[in-house]
């Protein structure tokens, strides 16, 4: 437990930051155009919305219309909510059993489980601790998503063949938070690396397997060389034993 302390400390200091950061955009930020914070031009700048999906925006709704069929933007959110809780218990899970891995992969495991945990609480409560300035009915786990950062690399309607999002006016990259970003960059980085970082945790444990094994040899050594002494003295006790004559009773 101590050694997966870390990284769920690393987890709980992502949750932290996200939603400081959420809060101060949600109690000071106008949503939309007319509120957005130019960083660098038109390239990079905050612009606060709100979306009832997970990462960059997606929605189950979306996908289930996108597939031809048809399900409400309030069911899509609920299924969603519940999925991402079942989903974060579990990777909480592998985290606490991934706490002795020898290599970076906890980290990046931790920075999944904190970024998801974050939009989590969104999702979550948001509906009812801001209901009084929200612009839509929330509740329990029909909360939105807060979002802020916006890099504009392109905007446009897609082509009508690309499915779900097919026709839709849509920018190249979504608007995103500390949380989307925590996710996206673990999940890759796990993908891209997870062969070297499981080779990285072999190759850790050969040289302690290795030493145990030769301490083990030399226990093992030292336990037969004792056995064989003491078989010895025993031995040559019998043997002195044998060559010393009794005394004869006396004839008296």
């Amino acid at each position: 437990m101590k050694q997966a302390r870390k990284y769920f400390l690393i987890a709980l200091g992502i949750i932290a930051l996200d939603q400081i950061v959420k809060i101060i955009v949600k109690l000071n930020m106008v949503m939309g155009q007319a509120g957005q914070i130019k960083i660098l031009g038109n390239f990079f700048k905050l612009y606060f919305i709100e979306n009832n999906g997970a990462a960059f925006g997606f929605t189950i709704s979306n996908m289930i219309r996108g597939m031809g069929g048809d399900m409400s933007e309030e069911t899509g959110k609920l299924i969603l909510s519940v999925f991402s809780i079942i989903a974060v218990i579990a990777i909480g899970y592998v985290l606490f059993k991934l706490a002795t891995h020898k290599s970076p992969l906890p980290y990046f495991v931790a920075m999944i489980f904190g970024g998801a945990l974050g939009n989590i609480i969104d999702r979550t409560f948001y509906g009812v601790f801001f209901a009084s300035q929200n612009d839509y009915s929330g509740g329990l786990f029909h909360g939105r998503v807060v979002d802020m950062f916006y890099i504009d690399l392109w905007r446009g309607v897609l082509p009508e063949w690309i499915p779900v999002w097919g026709g839709e006016y849509t920018a190249l990259w979504p608007i995103f938070n500390i949380a989307d970003a925590a996710i996206s960059i673990g999940i890759v980085v796990v993908l891209v690396f997870q062969g070297k970082f499981f080779k990285m945790d072999e190759d850790a444990r050969k040289p302690a397997a290795t030493n145990l094994d030769k301490t083990s040899s030399v226990d093992s050594q030292v336990t037969e060389t004792d056995f064989s002494a003491t078989l010895e003295n025993v031995n040559q006790i019998e043997e002195e034993t044998k060559e010393t004559p009794l005394a004869k009773p006396s004839d008296e």
